[in-house]
């Protein structure tokens, strides 16, 4: 069934929209990420213009993110104290972002800004999480499963501010975590993605955050700072489709219910080497379309040369 999109200026499938939105929203559900890394290039690839791909992909994350945080609120997995500290790096951030987008989109670089930002986070953090999580299940399979260590101090445990943070059993500075939200806020803005495919590994490994609390804080996150980003968009580009954005948040809200309950059955490594390898092929995508010689060349005609 063919709908028209006014915003886009264009004509899709409407089932089509409904399974994208039902796919990112299962991975909403079992990573703990927007999904937004893999649905906004989708929606350049069926013809979606980057500008309202961007800022209406970041009102169905709101959505399927919502859906997927309620799921791990009920099972307490959630650090409501983390996600506030969070928060407030990335509605600053989510502004900042929002200015270089609209600077970009006036000079007609935004297009190329938007997809050399995906080959450069999504090549860097896929690899970085696919390495890692690889040599974990290397070493559970070997039976060698290293005893717990005390570690040494990180530096959110040695810089000022320091915080309690329950939930997650930490007891370090705000600062790393503001300037995580930081990023991801201008990520949003700038990507229409929630961020997740950074904030989760940084929540692990920078943070120090258990993996069992990482996943509903991230989403948790991600609500407010795509919802912002959705409402600048929306006020300041009027690049927000409606119609576009209600078919994929059906499909996200459904699928991130589906989602959270995959994710429970998978071990954590299990869950981190599937989000890299995700990560790494929509990369791979976009890097290629951006090397490729198109088929159709642009030609200098006779007249253009008067």
């Amino acid at each position: 069934m063919q709908i028209y999109l006014p915003i886009a200026e264009v004509s899709v499938n409407a089932f089509l929209l409904l399974g994208l939105g039902g796919v990112v929203g299962i991975l909403s559900g079992m990573f703990g990420v927007g999904g937004g890394f893999l649905m906004t290039p989708l929606l350049f690839f069926i013809g979606i213009p980057p500008a309202v791909a961007v800022a209406t992909e970041a009102n169905q994350i709101v959505a399927s993110s919502f859906s997927g945080a309620l799921a791990h609120l009920k099972r307490k997995t959630v650090d409501l104290k983390m996600g506030l500290i969070l928060l407030i790096g990335g509605l600053l951030g989510a502004g900042i972002g929002l200015i270089i987008f609209n600077y970009l989109k006036s000079l007609g670089q935004v297009d190329l800004l938007v997809k050399l930002c995906y080959v450069a986070f999504l090549g860097i953090i896929g690899s970085l999480m696919f390495i890692e999580s690889l040599r974990a299940i290397l070493k559970t399979q070997s039976g060698l499963i290293p005893k717990k260590v005390r570690r040494p101090r990180s530096l959110a445990q040695q810089l000022p501010f320091k915080m309690r943070f329950r939930t997650s059993g930490l007891y370090i500075s705000v600062i790393p975590p503001i300037l995580v939200g930081l990023l991801v806020g201008i990520l949003s803005a700038i990507m229409g993605v929630g961020g997740g495919f950074i904030m989760v590994p940084a929540m692990i490994y920078i943070l120090g955050m258990p993996t069992k609390v990482v996943v509903g804080t991230s989403l948790f996150q991600i609500i407010f700072v795509t919802g912002f980003t959705t409402i600048l968009h929306a006020t300041t580009n009027y690049t927000v489709d409606i119609a576009l954005a209600v078919l994929l948040l059906l499909g996200g809200v459904i699928g991130a219910q589906f989602g959270s309950q995959f994710g429970t059955r998978l071990r954590a490594e299990q869950l981190r080497i599937l989000l890299a390898l995700m990560v790494i092929a929509v990369c791979l995508k976009i890097a290629l379309d951006l090397l490729i010689m198109p088929t159709e060349l642009y030609s200098i005609s006779n007249a253009s040369m008067h």
